[in-house]
């Protein structure tokens, strides 16, 4: 099978001056382009599809519910007159009843995990799933503002333990945390080192509401025993600040069912926590905070078709006398008082997560100090579920005495037996087309694109990032961001000319969600003539460089504006930077671009440069604006020529020689699959000066019988001088072949 023919050339366009966030907002002589088309609206579906599990509309009604017999297992051959819906009590007419499993809500072929390299094999590349490909996508929200210090340990654990082994191939899944800011919120992905990224910095927060264990041990503390003062005490302000901490953490769970809301399908979200409180027994007018953002929360969310699992991180707790505590200088009876709030205490903060899931859909998983298992079961419970829908009555949705109303829906069985039913278990009264809250102002707009989840597709944009290190400089962060010029509006002006204005927004967060590095400015678009005509065809690229002072990981966020037609658009990338200085071998980012053989031909026989040939990044000519040799879009015909660059850093040298014992391997995979593995080719640094920033690459020919569709280009560099555990590095960048 001819898949390749590889031809070695030197080619990296990423070293140079860096400043920090350099935009290049107006097109260059030599755009980097990809044509775009601007997506047609939809328009609401007349019946019910896959897509679409919970809707309300003043025209249907539609909820999804699981529906298991006496032992658990799913009942999947019920009829809808087997089936009995009532709102507010009140028996409804049943218009729209499927069954919807994995594979009919959307599930392609995924390809088959490859089975665990040993320890010394390259890392295999990161996967990225199109959107037919996802089979179940799920949020971890870890509730860091509610954790004790010893459940964060098993919480991480466990975490790793779902990347590891539980989590499959079509799985969409994200890790939050609720402390971490809009920029924790990273884009849902099936790239595991994202995932592990996230789980590293999921740790104790010592400023939430979470101790160091899950209980204070008992102590005779006079403190705590002292009457509350007039202007109230320390258990006003515990309780206060308790309720503060409560309602971020709801806070938080809003803005990631919002991102959700805009994706297809039924999804869910996994709360880990340690007890969210909502009732006082003592004043129950203090529940009323944290009560009502929880309403706000489970009407979200059952409008977002978000099913809402919870988890109490704190497994079976004895509530009892522990080793832990001290019962000297205190009396039987306040011994037996301070038990019973314990008790109570722990009891109290099961009832929110309790609540959520019952309100959602979803199972409170509780009193398992497994939860391993726990996270077993919330992904064996996506597997199926029914969609039922009615035709609501008009006084559902009276906007007169109605939107405040909240409509109780229950699900009954009539086949004759024992059936468990989980469903949401109501709305308010606000259809649809009133409950989205759309951004008014500007600000709001690309603001709301920013911080989202997920981003924003109403102008194309396409980013690529890339690690590089400069002997000068330092480490940084140097980004891509194609730009669909046909998304924007262009007006022409009276001396002829096209122009277009729109705000670009960039920003660069760390590990820890802090900001690292923004941007924000607005440009101007002039072009006319053949100019206007093959911007407007293939687009332009805007450049971000941000230098980065501190090795770890981090993620890119952009926003565009388009003033002319209010469009908004966002793209983001997640960027592992290494630490150079520990003088461990690591590579830059890999920079590809695309080239006709042909003309490779006329430049190798010409003796040009590399710098020189047609096609290479930054060269002149109609093939470099060609959109199939974009550094910015990667899209490749095939029977083209792939070029690939990149730097390798730490090489270690020889005593005798003094040069690097370095060999490269490439691989290309597709859905996970490799299609391609070359043999190892020895560098060549005879001709270089830095040897600590080696500069190399190559080209791969794309056979011509290879099948349109999403790549991964893998760089494997074999260090034979270095010790075992660092003498392998890799770097990966995926790549489409089209037509």
């Amino acid at each position: 099978m001819k898949h390749w023919l590889s031809v070695v050339f030197i080619c990296l366009p990423l070293l140079g001056p860096v400043r920090a966030q350099q935009p290049v907002a107006s097109p260059k002589p030599n755009p980097e382009i990809q044509q775009q088309k601007v997506a047609p609206a939809t328009q609401e579906p007349q019946g019910p599809r896959d897509t679409d599990v919970v809707k309300i509309t003043t025209k249907l009604v539609q909820v999804d519910a699981v529906i298991t017999d006496k032992s658990g297992k799913p009942v999947t051959d019920l009829g809808s007159d087997e089936i009995e819906i009532r709102e507010d009590g009140r028996a409804q007419r049943i218009t729209h009843f499927s069954y919807v499993t994995q594979e009919s809500a959307g599930t392609s072929e995924s390809a088959k995990p490859l089975p665990s390299p040993d320890k010394n094999a390259p890392p295999l590349p990161p996967v990225r799933l199109r959107p037919e490909q996802v089979r179940r996508t799920i949020a971890l929200v870890v509730d860091d503002l509610g954790l004790s210090s010893e459940s964060t340990y098993y919480v991480r654990h466990a975490l790793k333990k779902f990347v590891d082994e539980q989590m499959q191939p079509g799985d969409l899944v994200a890790i939050f945390r609720t402390s971490g800011g809009i920029g924790a919120l990273q884009q849902f992905t099936a790239d595991k080192r994202q995932l592990y990224s996230a789980i590293e910095h999921v740790r104790w927060y010592p400023s939430g509401r979470g101790q160091i264990s899950a209980f204070a041990p008992l102590a005779n503390d006079p403190v705590a025993t002292e009457p509350a003062s007039a202007e109230g005490g320390n258990e006003d302000f515990n309780q206060f600040r308790e309720d503060v901490f409560s309602v971020g953490t709801l806070g938080a769970l809003n803005y990631i069912v919002k991102g959700l809301r805009e994706l297809s399908g039924r999804k869910s979200i996994l709360l880990i926590s340690d007890g969210l409180r909502i009732f006082n027994r003592d004043d129950p007018g203090r529940s009323n905070r944290v009560l009502q953002a929880l309403l706000r929360l489970v009407d979200l969310a059952n409008r977002a078709s978000v099913v809402i699992y919870t988890m109490d991180a704190r497994g079976l707790q004895p509530l009892g006398l522990t080793a832990a505590d001290s019962t000297s200088g205190l009396t039987t009876a306040q011994v037996e008082e301070q038990l019973s709030s314990r008790r109570s205490a722990f009891f109290d903060s099961q009832d929110g997560l309790n609540y959520l899931a019952q309100q959602t859909g979803g199972i409170a998983i509780r009193n398992n100090n497994d939860l391993v298992s726990g996270l077993r079961s919330v992904m064996e419970d996506q597997k199926s579920y029914y969609l039922i829908g009615y035709r609501p009555d008009d006084s559902t949705f009276d906007k007169a005495t109605g939107q405040r109303k909240f409509h109780s829906l229950s699900l009954k069985v009539t086949r004759p037996g024992k059936f468990n039913v989980r469903m949401r278990n109501g709305f308010f009264g606000v259809s649809e087309e009133d409950s989205r809250a759309v951004a008014t102002t500007p600000r709001e707009r690309i603001l709301k694109a920013l911080v989202s989840p997920f981003g924003s597709a109403g102008v194309h944009l396409r980013l690529t990032s890339l690690f590089a290190n400069d002997p000068k400089v330092g480490s940084f962060m140097r980004s891509l961001l194609h730009i669909a010029a046909s998304d924007l509006a262009f007006k022409q002006d009276p001396d002829g000319w096209f122009r277009a204005d729109f705000d670009i927004l960039a920003v660069t967060f760390g590990d820890n969600g802090n900001v690292v590095d923004q941007v924000g400015k607005t440009h101007t678009i002039r072009l006319r003539g053949e100019t206007y005509k093959r911007v407007l065809r293939n687009g332009f690229v805007y450049f971000v460089t941000v230098p980065i002072k501190k090795a770890g990981a981090y993620q890119l966020r952009i926003a565009l504006r388009d003033h002319g037609s209010e469009r908004v658009g966002s793209a983001s990338q997640f960027v592992e930077v290494p630490d150079v200085k520990k003088n461990r071998l690591t590579l830059s980012g890999v920079s590809v671009s695309g080239i006709d053989p042909a003309a490779l031909a006329t430049a190798q026989s010409e003796k040009a440069s590399p710098s020189e040939q047609p096609g290479a990044p930054g060269a002149e000519g109609e093939e470099a604006m060609d959109p199939a040799n974009s550094v910015a879009v990667r899209q490749f015909k095939s029977g083209r020529l792939l070029q690939y660059g990149f730097v390798i850093y730490n090489a270690h040298l020889d005593k005798a020689t003094t040069r690097p014992q370095l060999q490269i391997q490439v691989r290309v995979f597709r859905d996970s699959q490799p299609v391609f593995t070359s043999k190892q080719q020895l560098v060549d640094a005879t001709s270089q000066t830095d040897v600590k920033r080696l500069v190399t690459g190559g080209a791969l020919r794309l056979g011509t019988d290879l099948n349109p569709g999403e790549y991964v280009l893998q760089v494997v560099v074999t260090d034979e001088l270095a010790d075992e555990k660092h003498r392998i590095a890799a770097r990966s960048i995926d790549f489409e072949i089209i037509k």
